[in-house]
């Protein structure tokens, strides 16, 4: 096994020491669930990696949404550089899944618009899985979703040996049942092309590196790996695997087998409907199926495939789909998942399966899918929780789950920066839009960021406007804007482009952005869901990383949620106090370089002065999609994914030229 080796110029101090014994202990000796209740800033993501490396196992770390996955994604790949750090999130930039309103007999068809630097990382995922075993990787929801059959992923592949014979023909028509397609002309992602005895191909998980084979007669007489731009060797291979271009790629065999199974349900169900008169649904059923049928038989592909998982994977009706964390089981060896944020997290991912059952009962009712479709499904929460070797939830504020569930409550309430949680200051809610204006000058005069959090999106887009009228750079976050937008958002307030950032839920749970020294909640004592005792925390926790950290907290009365936010803040920041005192530390404000992810790079010019690109020749416009894939490339490695979509629809317009 590879060995996971943490690069970090820190040593563990403060709770960390403590905190990390106490989680191995408990792993080392069986434990199948730990808890580690962290405070903001004290250091949890290092406390993750350090646990990591003692340990010596394969990680999952899911967490609850992309922003942090982003985040997380970039900072293990820091700690943990020459392993194999991956990144599992959905690979849509929008997804609309299908759905049947009967009231109003509306249908809507599944639309979507897939990132294709995402879809890359998930295949990486999958393929590092079954290639390595030094594997982190940081994973959101998606990773509870199905997937295809590892087993059927990993026979479908196909291996490459130097000196060895192949049959050339036989070669690309497996290329070809694996989902790859040639394309003499243009060389990309999922492609492959052949000049003689030279075969050139783009794993669909590769980034800028392709594998060039070349034969002499049938025997395999050099295998290189070779960079995209510019043709040079970049490495000699022995040898290679080649993964399918989709984990439901499945053997001939098995598509065969699966294909039989769907003709036999179309025929029970068709009966069915039948029977029940229900004329309308049996003719928009048998009319979908046969059409999907065609599709898998001729392509081996169709619209929707995921709905026929479980006759592709040899499912039993409601067995548990593969997903994720059937790719760490078939390693074959222990593994641990870390929840990130865990109470939301947990409770996230028990919602999931019922919401995605009740609409696909529709669909099923009405003729529109198979019963089989109700088994492409996200896992249910009890079969979540029971599928890793180990469990490691991590959390400012644990919920009862989590703590019920764990044999042992590791706790990290000391920073090693010294830093005190924020003071809090309660003002009259009467006329705390104009206060609120006074204490954000006072702020950004300093330097310094402001975030505000209200109860409604409508609030959220009001009184940005506002405050944009009287001259404040403000900005709004809320769920409406899709996570790409979010992080550049994040990273614009960083970089200055704004001073202060207004949302609602989502300045919650993981948002790292130390230069924020005040966090405003407005109508903080309109008790429920986000003006709970959790939401409290959370959001108050998002300035604990600055030396000045402060919160206000408007209200008319101090609710019970509001005192036990106070008194816990309170108290743990007497703690860190009396630390400092015993210690001689000063405490000093959180730093995180702004560094190359949070360039807001642009290449314009790139496309725009070249007006008249109709009329060059072939080869010079190739040259220019080849500088924007390889700028489209890089801004999606660094995590700039709005960029990448620019980017991307820069070189569809010069494709269809």
């Amino acid at each position: 096994m590879n060995k996971f080796e943490l690069k970090s110029a820190f040593s563990p101090s403060g709770d960390q020491p403590k905190a990390i014994d106490d989680i191995l202990q408990n792993i080392n000796k069986g434990g199948k669930y730990t808890t580690l209740e962290g405070v903001t800033g004290s250091g949890k993501t290092y406390t993750m990696a350090k646990v990591i490396e003692k340990l010596q196992l394969p990680t999952l770390i899911m967490t609850h949404n992309k922003t942090l996955a982003a985040q997380l994604y970039s900072e293990f790949r820091g700690f943990f550089p020459t392993n194999h750090v991956e990144y599992f999130i959905s690979y849509y930039d929008y997804y609309q899944p299908e759905a049947y309103i009967p009231r109003q007999d509306l249908f809507i068809e599944k639309d979507s618009s897939i990132n294709e630097e995402l879809e890359r990382l998930r295949l990486s995922t999958t393929a590092s899985l079954l290639s390595f075993d030094d594997i982190i990787c940081v994973a959101s929801v998606s990773a509870n979703y199905g997937l295809g059959n590892p087993d059927e992923y990993r026979k479908n592949v196909l291996v490459l040996e130097l000196n060895q014979t192949y049959s050339q023909r036989e070669l690309l028509l497996k290329l070809v049942d694996m989902g790859y397609k040639r394309d003499d002309n243009f060389f990309e992602r999922s492609r492959f092309k052949v000049a003689g005895d030279v075969i050139d191909i783009f794993p669909a998980y590769f980034d800028e590196e392709y594998l060039r084979i070349e034969f002499f007669g049938d025997e395999v007489e050099r295998l290189t790996k070779r960079e995209y731009l510019t043709n040079k060797t970049i490495k000699e291979l022995d040898k290679s695997t080649i993964y399918s271009v989709n984990p439901f790629v499945v053997s001939k065999e098995r598509l065969a087998k699966a294909i039989d199974m769907i003709e036999v349900e179309l025929d029970t169900r068709l009966k069915e409907l039948q029977t029940a008169d229900k004329l309308v649904e049996y003719q928009r059923l048998k009319s979908r199926v046969e059409f999907d049928i065609e599709m898998l038989q001729a392509t081996g592909m169709c619209k929707g495939i995921e709905n026929y998982a479980r006759l592709l994977t040899d499912k039993k009706p409601g067995e548990t789909p593969y997903s994720l964390i059937d790719y760490f089981q078939a390693m074959d060896q222990p593994f641990l998942l870390i929840v990130d944020e865990s109470h939301v997290s947990l409770s996230q991912f028990r919602g999931m399966y019922k919401a995605d059952k009740s609409r696909k009962e529709v669909l099923v009712e009405y003729g529109f899918r198979l019963p089989s479709a109700m088994d492409n499904r996200p896992l249910m929460f009890d079969e979540f929780i029971q599928k890793a070797d180990h469990y490691l939830f991590v959390s400012a504020t644990p919920a009862p789950l989590e703590i019920e569930l764990s044999s042992k409550i590791a706790r990290q309430i000391i920073r090693p920066t010294g830093l005190l949680d924020p003071t809090i200051e309660i003002m009259d809610s009467k006329y705390q839009v104009e206060k609120l204006h006074d204490e954000i000058k006072k702020t950004i005069k300093n330097g310094d960021r402001v975030l505000v959090t209200v109860l409604t999106k409508k609030l959220a887009e009001q009184l940005t406007s506002y405050y944009q009228e009287l001259g404040l750079k403000v900005q709004y976050m809320h769920s409406d804007i899709d996570a790409i937008q979010r992080n550049h958002i994040i990273r614009e307030l960083r970089v200055g482009k704004f001073d202060v950032l207004i949302g609602i839920n989502l300045l919650r749970e993981g948002l790292d952005i130390p230069e924020t020294s005040l966090v405003a909640v407005m109508d903080a004592d309109k008790e429920g869901f986000l003006r709970s005792r959790t939401s409290l925390v959370q959001t108050m926790g998002r300035t604990a990383r600055h030396k000045d950290g402060r919160v206000i907290l408007f209200a008319r009365k101090i609710t019970d949620s509001m005192q036990y936010a106070i008194d816990l803040t309170n108290k743990r920041r007497q703690i860190q106090k009396d630390y400092n005192t015993k210690h001689g530390i000063t405490p000093t404000s959180t730093t995180r370089s702004l560094d190359e992810q949070l360039k807001l790079e642009t290449y314009d010019d790139l496309y725009n002065s070249r007006q008249k690109i109709e009329k060059m020749p072939p080869a010079e416009r190739k040259k220019i999609l080849l500088e924007l894939n390889q700028a489209m490339s890089r801004a999606a490695r660094e995590l700039n994914f709005e960029e990448a979509i620019r980017l991307r629809e820069e070189i569809t317009k010069i494709k269809k030229l």
